[in-house]
């Protein structure tokens, strides 16, 4: 039985995406940093469901002796990691002239230094020696183009599309595949800080005029770390109802 680790599992997409390869008998490890209620009741509610392990593991992603940890404590229990699904990720609003230095290394860290740290281990542990292996980056559509009052988001977004290209080129001979989505405005809890005009706003501006839900963006998870995905590597996935074209 392959095994999937899902950074930011505890959240909406991360969820859903847990689901949807528990549903398609992966393991799955389930990574979260402050939800642990969230956490800890979604890898139970999966293996009464399904006929997998589940584990749920705490550990912050921007500090690489923790994910060093994380993946020790994954190699005792599972011995072998086949997917790794980079989606833990913050988000906050605010003026360029506002962010704080704080603010700016807290973005960096979690969701780009997260999803460098999270690569090396798996590559260095499992996937190069294993000569096979699927990388999977959470990025955004802010990461394309940019979103004005999310600078430090919108670079750390960037910077992982980058990651992922580069990375796919180098370990391609090694027959592991690396691949993005980037999601439009998908209905999560991050979505909260908004008021219902805006949203509103959002749904009107999509060429589909509906926002993602998080299984939308799971769906797309499980095609390309799928065989069905084989011959591709390098990409980004666009999940965003033609927000961005």
């Amino acid at each position: 039985m392959k095994t999937a680790v899902i950074t930011g599992a505890s959240g909406g997409i991360g969820s859903a995406i847990a689901l949807a390869f528990a549903s398609n008998n992966y393991n799955v490890v389930l990574q979260y940093n402050h939800n642990s209620k969230k956490a800890i009741s979604l890898a139970n509610k999966i293996q009464e469901k399904f006929n997998v392990t589940a584990l749920a593991v705490k550990a912050d992603v921007s500090s690489s002796q923790e994910v060093e940890k994380m993946f020790d404590f994954i190699a005792a229990k599972l011995g072998n990691v086949d997917v790794l699904i980079n989606n833990a990720g913050i988000a906050q609003q605010k003026l360029f002239t506002d962010i704080t230095d704080d603010d700016w290394h807290k973005m960096i860290g979690t969701n780009l230094d997260g999803v460098f740290y999270c690569c090396r281990e798996v590559l260095k542990r499992f996937m190069i020696k294993n000569h096979s292996g699927v990388i999977l980056n959470i990025s955004s559509m802010w990461g394309q183009v940019g979103a004005s009052c999310e600078v430090h988001y919108s670079a750390a977004k960037a910077g992982v599309i980058g990651l992922t290209k580069a990375l796919a080129k180098e370990v391609g001979l090694s027959q592991i595949r690396v691949n993005c989505i980037a999601p439009g405005v998908v209905m999560t809890d991050m979505m909260k800080c908004f008021d219902e005009q805006t949203v509103n706003e959002l749904k009107e501006e999509t060429p589909l005029n509906t926002l993602g839900q998080p299984q939308d963006i799971a769906d797309a998870a499980l095609f390309l770390c799928s065989d069905k995905a084989k011959f591709i590597t390098g990409q980004i996935l666009g999940v965003n109802g033609g927000f961005i074209i």
